[in-house]
């Protein structure tokens, strides 16, 4: 039994593809994504002109990666939940980029799920964001973390209440027994870009939701060393 506050095993692979430099294959666990960044000399219609740059993000969950298989979207339709995803993974990658000093270029960071087993929206963010950064080092030479179009780095993690103790980064079975899930988005440098959480069926107190968060700032910080490691 893993300790509750005890990350699951994380092993990420850069360079995955070989048509994509800022590909990142990001397991957490039996959690499997595959992370790619892919810039472009353009930005949408409505910041033409404007000096600035422009991040945004796909999510998708392969038939194979549950079990019943998953239907795939077809013809553009994605359903709430992938919407809700992307737009959440978007929104976090945007929070550590300079957009002016990325200039009038685009870049989609695509998040496609070969294996869920539970945090798959946090191990997108957090893969999605070495991602980013491999293709920013790519467009401009010398830039790192910090110095250049990023100021700062970005992950994610999920933590729950099951009966009454606190657990980080949950998988399936602990996410379906959590009485409190939430995810939690957060910079290299502390700060708090996102927090999603639910009571199922149950309530939490001031007591438990601080526990919550300082269990989730302990597994981003690691996180966040694991990262700054690949990049480099």
């Amino acid at each position: 039994m893993r300790p509750a506050d005890q990350l699951r095993d994380i092993e990420i692979q850069t360079g995955y593809l070989d048509s994509n430099p800022a590909s990142v294959l990001y397991r957490c666990g039996r959690t499997i994504v595959l992370c790619t960044a892919s810039i472009e000399a353009r930005v949408p219609p409505w910041l033409e002109g404007k000096g600035k740059g422009w991040v945004t993000a796909e999510y998708n969950m392969l038939p194979g990666s549950t079990s019943p298989r998953k239907r795939r979207d077809r013809d553009g339709k994605v359903d709430g939940r992938t919407t809700e995803i992307q737009r959440l993974i978007g929104r976090s990658l945007r929070s550590v980029v300079d957009m002016k000093a990325l200039g009038e270029n685009m870049i989609t960071v695509d998040c496609d799920v070969l294996q869920a087993d539970g945090g798959t929206r946090t191990a997108s963010i957090t893969g999605g964001f070495i991602a980013l950064a491999k293709a920013i080092a790519i467009a401009v030479p010398g830039s790192t973390v910090g110095n250049g179009p990023i100021t700062d780095s970005v992950a994610a993690i999920s933590v729950g209440l099951i009966d009454g103790e606190v657990k980080l980064d949950l998988d399936y079975v602990l996410d379906v027994a959590a009485d409190v899930d939430m995810n939690v988005v957060m910079t290299g440098k502390g700060r708090f870009v996102e927090i999603q959480g639910t009571g199922e069926e149950a309530t939490f107190d001031d007591a438990e939701l601080a526990e919550l968060l300082r269990l989730s700032k302990k597994g981003i910080a690691e996180l966040t060393v694991k990262q700054m490691a690949t990049i480099a």
